[in-house]
């Protein structure tokens, strides 16, 4: 039996119907009850749609925190943060919501709009998997909206193996063999004088040497492991020879055919896979006076391995198994 075919079986029998949402990555499933008891063949239908379509979208679901662990659970082990901020609810150590985000600027002294300005230096600089220059990164992350606006807020996603895919030959041999080093607070614009969140950047650095392409671990595929927020340099080559090499890769990885994007409402979930994917957050409800409040939680993840079959090596901050 096909692979598609093995799948539609799958879904049959869970009585999950799946919608690619966009060519290249992206479904809605409908008929399932994330809040419910899942039986495994759900669960085998939901896990197979996340690897073939990289991010699935449910409508109108009705989690609370204590269903969203749970549910998470049916998928891996969920990660428990050291470290939350004051949105984030307590006894639930697996859940991180959203919001928290908004407070990080204030914690360090600058307007929200500031600390994003000195954080995205480029067009691309938002671009981004969970938490990428651990060691580990997670293996997916699941969504939920609770509060969203009524227009803005979208988030997108793209799917790395089709970005892969889509290279020339002569590109993807030359690929195939780098690595690079991916660390936290790349590109960040410090303040004059002191910055405070300088200082939290350099005692808690996080870096790793990731393969540039990396094997997936269930699918096999070959992922373009890109992103415009934790990637540093290509290891190996010049800095002028990195930042060129990088630009163009990163281009491809967003190009708008390998991307999917999602308007959420309340009770909409999201679950991708963080080992094929790079997501970017909205950026255009800021300034709105709406609130957005979203919760998450993610799913530990392996250590990358590339096309030569070396795994990712840490450099700081980080070690596998360990948040």
């Amino acid at each position: 039996m096909t692979t598609d075919r093995a799948e539609r079986a799958a879904q049959g029998t869970a009585g999950i119907e799946v919608r690619p949402a966009a060519g290249h990555i992206g479904a809605d499933l409908t008929g399932v009850d994330l809040a419910g008891d899942l039986d495994d063949a759900q669960v085998a239908a939901i896990r197979a749609a996340v690897l073939r379509f990289k991010v699935v979208f449910f409508r109108d679901q009705r989690l609370d925190h204590a269903a969203h662990v749970a549910l998470a659970r049916r998928f891996g082990e969920p990660v428990v943060l050291p470290r939350r901020g004051k949105a984030s609810p307590p006894g639930f150590p697996e859940v991180e919501t959203t919001a928290d985000r908004l407070e990080l600027g204030g914690r360090f002294g600058m307007e929200h709009d500031e600390w994003l300005a000195r954080r995205r230096h480029s067009l691309l600089r938002g671009w981004h998997c969970d938490h990428g220059a651990r060691v580990d990164p997670p293996a997916a992350t699941i969504l939920r909206a609770e509060t969203v606006p009524p227009y803005g807020g979208d988030t997108t996603w793209s799917n790395l193996a089709a970005a892969y895919a889509g290279l020339s030959a002569p590109l993807r041999a030359f690929v195939d063999g780098l690595r690079a080093e991916h660390r936290l607070g790349v590109g960040y614009q410090p303040r004059p004088g002191d910055d405070a969140y300088l200082r939290r950047l350099l005692d808690h650095q996080t870096a790793t040497v990731h393969p540039l392409v990396r094997v997936h671990p269930e699918t096999g595929e070959r992922i373009l492991y890109v992103n415009g927020y934790y990637v540093e340099q290509i290891t190996g080559l010049t800095r002028p020879e990195s930042a060129a090499v990088l630009q163009l890769l990163l281009e491809q990885a967003t190009r708008p055919e390998y991307t999917v994007r999602f308007r959420w409402a309340p009770g909409s979930v999201a679950f991708w896979d963080n080992r094929a994917t790079i997501h970017l957050a909205p950026s255009d409800n800021a300034h709105l006076d709406h609130p957005r409040t979203m919760h998450r939680v993610m799913l530990h993840g392996d250590v990358p391995v590339g096309v030569d079959g070396r795994p990712s090596e840490p450099l700081t901050g980080s070690a596998a198994g360990r948040w």
